[in-house]
Parts: C-alpha cells; sequence; structure tokens
C-alpha cells in the first residue's frame, strides 16, 4: 500500500501544469491543478520553496485518515538550498459562499456571504498544512475601501464542517499569515488569518451534527489581518449552549473536542487576537497576541451600520467548559468597549493560570457578567496594565488568587464601569509603579 501514496510536486518557476507533478524534475506550476487533483490518505502536496503564487488559491475538498492524513507542505529542490516559505498571495482570490444556514446568537452578526479564503479545507479531516506563507490582500479590488460596511470577507485559512458529521484531525502548523485585509465587522464570517466554523448541514439526521475534534494550531506567526487572528469553533448550534451551566454532554453532541493551540504568535490583528469557541477542555498555551484590536476604533471601524458592539481582547474563550489557558502572553491591546488581554467570557470553569500581560489599554482581565461562571485566575503577572486592572462586570463567582499585579499609579483596580457582580481575592500581591 505505501507505494500507491503519491507526492505531488509544485514549483511556479520550473513547473508546467501538463506535466503529472509527481517529480520534482517534473513539477505542476500552479495551484489550480492541484485544486483539480482528487487527493487520497497518505497523498501529499509539496510547493517548491521561493514560489510565489500570486491570485491563487488552494481548495481541499478530500480526506485523508488517521493512520494517512493528507499532507500540504513545502521542498527545497534539489539544486537549490533551502530557501523562503512558498507563498500563497491570493489577492481576494478563492471566493466560495459560507452559510450557516441559521442567524447566530445575536442578529447583528453576518451570517452568510461570499469569502475569499487563500487555503480552504471544505468538509474534510486528517488533513495537516505546514510551512507556508500565505497573503489575501484587497488593494486591488475595484471601487471597495478599506472600511467598506459589506467588503468581502478574507480567510488566510479557513476550516469548514458541514455535510459530514465529526471532522477529526485537522493540523495547522508553523505557517505565516499576514496581510489579510478582511472585513472588519463581521465576527462571525472566515474573516481574519486562521478561521474554523460549522455551518448547518443540509440534513443533520441522515450526517450527524457538524463540529470538530482532535484540531490543532501551532507554531504559527499571524499578523496584520482582520478580523480575527486565530477563531476555532464558531458553530451553528450555538442556541444549544445557552444559560451559564454548561454540561458536558452537550459538548459531546454539539460541541468541539481535542482543541489545542500552542506557540502562536499573533501580531497587529485588526480584531480579537486568539479565540477558543464551544469547546470542552481546549488547551491554549504558550501563545502571544501583541497589539490586537488594532482597527477597532473609530477611524477604522466607522461604518458598522447595525453590527454593534465595538470590542474586542487578546486571548479569550466563548462558550467553553473547563478551558485552561497557560502560560501565554499578551501585550498592548488597544482599547475599545473591552480591550484587555484577557476575558473569561460566558463560559463554565475557565482557567487562567502562569500567564502575563503588558500594558493593555483595557486592563488585564474580565470576567464578562452572569453567563460566565465557575472561572479562576491564578498564578498570573500584570505588569503596568492600564485603564483599570480588573474587569468584574457583572460576574457571579470569579475567584483571584496569587497574582502580581504591577499597578500604576492613577489606575483603578476596578476599571470604571466594569464592576459589580462578586468575586473573591486570595493572596492577590499588588505593587505600586
Amino acid at each position: 500500500m505505501t507505494g500507491s501514496y503519491r507526492t505531488y510536486y509544485v514549483n511556479q518557476k520550473t513547473g508546467r501544469d501538463s506535466n503529472d507533478g509527481l517529480t520534482m524534475d517534473s513539477p505542476f506550476a500552479s495551484l489550480f491543478q492541484v485544486n483539480r487533483l482528487r487527493l487520497y490518505p497518505g497523498d501529499k502536496v509539496l510547493l517548491a520553496r521561493d514560489s510565489v503564487f500570486t491570485d491563487q488559491f488552494l481548495q481541499i475538498k478530500d480526506s485523508g485518515t488517521r493512520e494517512h492524513p493528507i499532507e500540504i507542505g513545502s521542498y527545497s529542490p534539489e539544486e537549490e538550498e533551502e530557501g523562503k516559505k512558498p507563498l500563497i498571495a491570493a489577492g481576494g482570490q478563492g471566493i466560495w459562499y459560507q452559510d450557516y444556514g441559521t442567524t447566530l446568537d445575536s442578529p447583528a452578526h453576518v451570517y452568510q456571504g461570499y469569502v475569499s479564503s487563500a487555503v480552504l479545507l471544505y468538509d474534510v479531516e486528517h488533513v495537516v498544512i505546514h510551512d507556508i506563507e500565505i497573503s489575501n490582500q484587497a488593494v486591488e479590488i475595484l471601487g471597495e475601501d478599506y472600511s467598506a460596511p459589506h467588503k468581502m470577507n478574507r480567510t488566510g485559512v479557513a476550516v469548514v464542517a458541514k455535510d459530514k458529521g465529526v471532522r477529526s484531525g485537522i493540523t495547522l502548523r508553523n505557517l505565516s499569515i499576514h496581510d489579510v485585509n478582511g472585513n472588519v465587522y463581521d465576527k462571525h464570517m472566515n474573516n481574519g488569518g486562521i478561521y474554523m466554523t460549522a455551518l448547518k448541514p443540509a440534513d443533520e439526521k441522515a450526517t450527524g451534527v457538524a463540529r470538530f475534534k482532535d484540531i490543532t494550531v501551532e507554531g504559527c506567526f499571524v499578523y496584520k489581518t482582520s478580523r480575527w487572528g486565530i477563531a476555532v469553533g464558531y458553530t451553528y448550534a450555538h442556541d444549544k449552549f445557552q444559560g451559564a451551566e454548561l454540561p458536558e454532554d452537550t459538548f459531546l453532541k454539539y460541541g468541539h473536542e481535542n482543541m489545542v493551540i500552542r506557540d502562536n504568535y499573533v501580531k497587529a490583528a485588526g480584531g480579537d487576537g486568539i479565540t477558543a469557541m464551544y469547546a470542552l477542555r481546549p488547551l491554549v498555551e504558550h501563545n502571544t497576541a501583541d497589539s490586537v484590536a488594532c482597527e477597532i476604533n473609530d477611524r477604522i471601524y466607522c461604518r458598522p451600520e447595525n453590527r454593534a458592539g465595538k470590542v474586542a481582547a487578546g486571548i479569550w474563550p466563548w462558550k467553553c467548559k473547563d478551558a485552561l489557558f497557560r502560560c501565554n502572553e499578551v501585550a498592548d491591546t488597544r482599547l475599545n468597549q473591552d480591550g484587555m488581554a484577557y476575558d473569561a467570557d460566558s463560559g463554565d470553569g475557565t482557567i487562567y493560570e502562569y500567564n502575563y500581560s503588558r500594558q493593555n489599554e483595557g486592563g488585564c482581565i474580565m470576567f464578562c457578567q452572569s453567563e460566565a461562571i465557575h472561572n479562576s485566575f491564578c498564578h498570573n503577572v500584570s505588569y503596568d496594565d492600564l485603564g483599570g486592572t480588573v474587569s468584574p462586570s457583572e460576574n457571579p463567582d470569579a475567584l483571584l488568587a496569587h497574582n502580581t499585579f504591577y499597578v500604576r499609579e492613577g489606575v483603578p483596580f476596578v476599571r470604571n464601569k466594569m464592576g459589580g457582580g462578586t468575586y473573591t481575592e486570595e493572596d492577590n500581591t499588588i505593587i505600586p509603579l
């Protein structure tokens, strides 16, 4: 069986699409030929380093297996030394139609429309993508200014589950994703650096609930993307997660399992940095969010129409159970209605431990309102966070324990208009700056 696995080579400099693509001496020239292939478990598609695929995209519609995933990666031609990662510069191409099949948790959220994605994994599983550079700019779209209210959503990598039930084994590793000029207003379309979503199946009874399992995003550099940096897991089944108490059985039927987001660096994302959504016990560790929420301001976020809520934060969960955030760093999150480093938002049992925050304009940590319960913030360090260190925000039971807060003179410990609720403090240290 091993001999049946195929490796396809793509070299923008030396290839031809009339080649068979099966050797380094007969590579394809473009990604258009790759999109025409039928890929099987164990197959590989390798892009030559120093290649630039301008106005091209990848749309993968085939699946591997746990033992034999499909791999999309890079290679160095034998006659050359290792060069730059191959670049997929989509330029607004790779257009597909996204439809959640239902309105979202707020009527203000856009839930359907056209999306441009440099890389699209559509209803596949057991696919590994690694060591590729990706951009998706919009500078050549006539008549479309940067802050247009109905601007097309754009993604570096989009991953979609829809009509095949649980989609397992998606790994995104060592990707460089930058200059993705998406729509700053649309929070839940596949819009930003990396975005994974579950859409309503055409026949859920026949195919099962669309959701993800065994998802890994690691070692990626995401820079200047709009709106999100990395977002994993928004789902059409959001109505199954209402209320504060979130039973584990709900996640095993409608949510995502075994989600790992680690060792990523997100810089200058237009909106939020890194978010895990609708996941059971997701692990988010050793990530950095630097200078995010840089477009959530009156200069760029200037024509939202009915899309109210000028909010974004650094690294946080949405409607997760027992999420663990550890050893992350968030710095210089820009001020908006949120603007803090960390936000335990509408989840059950979120743990923040051994994280670091520095000079975030909206503060260090928010416990967001009454549906964020059983959350703890322990053994963390906040250095010179601004605006107000903590935002309890009408939360019922937050715990702050064994943290060290370095607080600048004049900065309140509780952020103005973000108080209320009940929280417990144990053995915290506050050091004036």
